[in-house]
């Protein structure tokens, strides 16, 4: 398979699209970021890379950093995390509260708002050091010693994080927040806020592509079975309620985040990333649901 002129011919045919979508501009810190950038990066098991664009420019992860903290609470929690909550998609929007409160304070799965709050605080509860912990799983998931938190935009966040507070409070009437609030959300907002480029984000993906091989990153370690659960999930519940849309485009497990930022894998084969932060009304990049969907056309590969 020659990815390099794929990558190439994706890269151009999503061009036309690029003022498509508007930023996340409900989070002040995003609305500042240039909306002119486009990064496309496949990263192949055996080691090679292909890229085009802004593919080295670190741009906020928010909501695929709830992969790493799924890995997280599975290698501390094992099934336990889910009496906590599901595994099912939502089929509503990422922060609703009336799903939430219909269902007694049970996330419908860990990468709604509701699940990944819940998450901060199975983490707050079992790590000594979380945020050390976190910051040192994913950098050795992504082979850079320099990705971080952006403090910055996790205040940004926060300042305006009226109904994640809400969602939090609801929790915490069910019983299914055990810690401060406070610090829960501070813990939230702060994962979402890592930074990553595309070549680093396809870096942090690979070890989700190869269940074959052992997975132990930074004190995190997975069973094969439950790297494979990982991906199931994000195939059904990694791009808010437009999971199905996905699936039925593109074919590979993945995850999106409203910095405009999308990972996904091809098991056994690549982990590939784009970022593009113009999205869609349902909270997922233009350019990059396009890329991607024209890469598994151009392959002819996907997990179906």
């Amino acid at each position: 398979m020659d990815y390099g002129q794929i990558i190439d011919k994706v890269y151009t045919a999503c061009l036309p699209f690029a003022n498509e979508g508007r930023q996340a501009d409900y989070i002040p810190m995003l609305a500042e970021v240039d909306a002119n950038q486009f990064g496309l990066c496949l990263l192949t098991l055996d080691g090679n890379v292909y890229e085009q664009g802004n593919t080295r420019t670190r741009f906020s992860l928010q909501s695929i950093s709830k992969v790493f903290a799924l890995a997280m609470c599975l290698s501390q929690e094992a099934d336990r995390l889910w009496q906590r909550m599901g595994k099912e998609p939502s089929g509503n929007a990422f922060n609703s509260l009336v799903q939430l409160e219909y269902e007694h304070g049970i996330p419908r799965n860990p990468f709604i708002n509701a699940g990944a709050i819940v998450m901060a605080d199975v983490l707050l509860s079992t790590l000594s050091r979380p945020e050390e912990q976190f910051l040192t799983f994913v950098r050795s998931l992504s082979g850079s010693s320099t990705v971080g938190f952006n403090r910055r935009v996790a205040q940004s966040e926060q300042s305006c994080g009226y109904l994640n507070a809400a969602i939090a409070n609801l929790l915490k009437y069910h019983g299914n927040i055990r810690g401060d609030i406070t610090r829960v959300l501070e813990f939230y907002f702060l994962m979402c806020s890592v930074e990553m480029s595309c070549h680093e984000l396809a870096h942090a993906f690979l070890p989700f592509a190869n269940h074959r091989q052992p997975f132990n990153y930074g004190g995190v370690s997975l069973t094969s079975s439950q790297v494979k659960r990982i991906n199931a999930i994000m195939q059904t519940c990694g791009f808010y309620d437009e999971a199905g849309e996905f699936s039925y485009r593109v074919g590979l497990p993945g995850k999106s985040g409203v910095g405009g930022g999308i990972a996904a894998i091809h098991p056994l084969h690549y982990a590939v990333a784009t970022w593009s932060p113009r999205l869609n009304i349902k909270g997922n990049s233009v350019m990059g649901m396009k890329a991607l969907e024209l890469l598994t056309s151009e392959t002819e590969e996907s997990i179906f």
